[in-house]
């Protein structure tokens, strides 16, 4: 007979492993490609001694000359604080209880369940690795008969629950944790439950996030491609200093190459991935079109495949902003963890917890972890591509 210590003993010694794989690896091409370590985990930090330059200690002279003056070596210290993931899957009492004499039953309910965390685990944190780690979606534009007006709905899908914030960050009080209804992409708006939303409560230019999101999320590429502070190091040295070209236009060969030998000549960095937005993608496969050409295709780790420029794979996002291209080198980047995926557990050790006066149990994933590139310089961005 199907128990909640059944439920609770699967989620521990099944589910765990198949999940925290799906996560890890299958999210998308791009996280996939990332290592994981517990490295330069310092308390809830993340701390990482990163050199600035070379040594000066190396010369030419003569038989009898002296020899080159040792010279230190320069370092800065990146540190950002370990982002907290959750990931919650609810079961009600009567759905296990319905369960109870049928194995099968059981497990397609905890399969159902795992699928949709993991389905919804997979766009979020796609989304994070393209954002600066402040949480916000989507900026009001504005309001008209509870529809509320977006600059974009990229990042968003029904059945999210959001809040709004002011500019600075500060919430909403009267307009948090509101359950996305329904999404019009061609127009950009939301409809949202509860009580209607106004300018005068949401005033235009407030900002969009995730539930208890807002300058929360891991620190993505949107970071790294800024003029902000990175890691709490200024801009002030070359090598926090990302390639960056807007205002690309019409995509060609020679734009993408002249950004590899400048990023490789300036920080010695190898390109080995590159990260584009869809219409972008098209845009390059019409290019090579016009010389009857076609890239070659590739299998990447986590089983997604991708279009090959010179060996180095080319993949879509669909959080990819517009019109924009990322040109990185994977082996810069890491995924810094305090653990891997773990299930919370109460201090009898269980998973499934009964939300308090509901008939309803809940269980909790959770990682300890942040995103950091140690050489900024050896990234670089396109933008304003036009798109096809």
């Amino acid at each position: 007979m199907v128990t909640l210590q059944t439920a609770d003993n699967a989620l521990k010694s099944f589910y765990l492993d198949a999940v925290s794989d799906s996560l890890n690896l299958k999210v998308n091409p791009l996280l996939a490609k990332i290592k994981r370590t517990s490295a330069n985990v310092v308390g809830k930090d993340v701390r990482k001694a990163v050199r600035i330059g070379v040594s000066g200690g190396i010369g030419a002279g003569s038989e009898t000359g002296n020899l080159p003056t040792a010279g230190e070596s320069d370092y800065t210290q990146f540190v950002t604080t370990l982002k907290n993931l959750y990931g919650t899957i609810e079961i009600s009492d009567k759905a296990l209880r319905a369960s109870a004499n049928s194995e099968g039953a059981f497990v397609n309910l905890l399969n159902d369940e795992m699928e949709n965390l993991i389905k919804s685990a997979t766009f979020n944190f796609g989304r994070m690795l393209f954002g600066d780690g402040n949480g916000i979606i989507a900026k009001v534009a504005s309001i008209a008969s509870g529809a509320v007006k977006l600059n974009t709905v990229k990042g968003l899908a029904e059945g999210m629950i959001v809040s709004f914030c002011t500019s600075s960050g500060s919430a909403i009080s009267l307009a948090q944790n509101r359950k996305i209804l329904t999404i019009d992409k061609e127009n950009k708006t939301i409809t949202i439950a509860g009580s209607t939303i106004t300018e005068s409560i949401v005033p235009v230019g407030s900002c969009l996030c995730i539930q208890g999101s807002t300058r929360n999320e891991i620190t993505g590429l949107g970071a790294i491609f800024s003029n902000n502070a990175l890691y709490g190091v200024d801009r002030t040295y070359s090598a926090m200093q990302p390639y960056m070209q807007d205002g690309v236009g019409e995509i060609s060969e020679n734009v993408i190459q002249t950004a590899i030998d400048t990023i490789e000549e300036n920080s010695g960095s190898k390109v080995n991935f590159i990260v584009c937005s869809w219409g972008v993608r098209r845009a390059l496969a019409e290019y090579f079109k016009q010389f009857k050409t076609m890239l070659p295709n590739m299998e990447l780790e986590g089983g997604f495949n991708a279009m090959s420029f010179n060996g180095i794979p080319i993949v879509a996002d669909r959080f990819c902003p517009e019109g924009t291209m990322y040109l990185l080198n994977t082996d810069d980047f890491a995924i810094h963890q305090l653990c891997d995926w773990q299930w919370l557990e109460s201090e009898d050790g269980k998973v499934l917890k009964q939300v308090p006066g509901k008939p309803v149990y809940t269980a909790t994933l959770v990682k300890y972890a942040e995103l950091m590139c140690e050489r900024p310089n050896g990234q670089g961005m396109l933008s304003g591509i036009t798109e096809a």
